[in-house]
């Protein structure tokens, strides 16, 4: 949830197969925001244990495979965690994609996401004034525009949540490492406000979005950035996530071409 860090070599993210693309086992309806067709515009905790009861074989590269790969422990303490602690909220001075473009996070993931997306004269194409939304999370079509009691109705969330990544590794890094984590593209979609604020920082074992459709490509979505940041799952998280993977045959991870934010116009 809302509450960069040193991205890993392309070519480790090629071979995760870090590149978001939707199920095979969804319909058309599930394509995730920002897809070309709707875009205008250090161990903390106990000792690892090995991933166990995962579905049955995953590909290499797919959402399966790549969460038998993460370590499973207990949860760090939150002690110390405020959402300060991952940097000014949506900064565009980061080292990530869509980092110094001269728009801010927020305004980066709205363009990605909203369909016909109109911006505010003057700011180079960056502030996006409204558009629409197809909402993952409730599977509705939303209307966003830009104002102060109607900006809230669409959020930007954090797919995994930022205390979560708090007490699953990111306490033991460096403030840069939590700032480029809270505004990577890879980690974040817009979303039913409502629904953000009910996620809280629920990881999977606590929450899923009402829209079980999108449930297997938001999975993988948390599988690939766990990945990629190298935190690690508690067992209920890890559990969770396999009874949702299990109905999801050929799952794979979300890609960079799908996560990337538009530039300015």
């Amino acid at each position: 949830m809302t509450s960069r860090a040193f991205a890993l070599p392309v070519a480790l993210l090629t071979t995760l197969g870090i590149a978001l693309g939707t199920s095979a086992c969804l319909a058309d309806a599930t394509a995730l925001p920002g897809s070309t067709s709707g875009r205008t515009g250090t161990s903390m905790g106990s000792v690892s244990t090995p991933v166990g009861s995962a579905p049955a074989a995953g590909r290499p590269g797919s959402a399966v495979a790549t969460l038998r790969t993460l370590a499973v422990k207990g949860r760090a303490p939150k002690t110390g965690y405020a959402r300060s602690q991952f940097g000014q909220a949506w900064t565009d001075a980061v080292s990530v994609e869509g980092g110094h473009n001269g728009c801010d996070t927020r305004n980066d993931i709205l363009r990605r996401d909203l369909s016909s997306a109109t911006t505010k004269p003057s700011t180079h194409g960056c502030v996006v004034l409204s558009g629409s939304l197809r909402d993952p999370y409730s599977g509705k079509i939303l209307s966003f525009r830009r104002g102060g009691s109607t900006s809230s109705l669409v959020q930007i969330d954090h797919v995994v949540a930022l205390s979560d990544a708090w007490q699953t590794g990111a306490g033991a890094w460096p403030a840069e490492r939590r700032t480029t984590f809270a505004n990577a593209p890879l980690n974040l979609l817009a979303v039913q406000g409502s629904l953000n604020s009910a996620k809280g920082d629920g990881d999977a074992a606590t929450w899923l979005m009402p829209n079980t459709a999108f449930r297997c490509p938001y999975v993988a979505r948390q599988v690939a950035v766990k990945a990629r940041y190298g935190l690690w799952l508690t067992p209920a998280e890890r559990d969770a996530m396999s009874r949702v993977l299990a109905g999801c045959p050929a799952q794979p991870l979300p890609t960079a071409a799908q996560t990337a934010v538009p530039p300015p116009r």
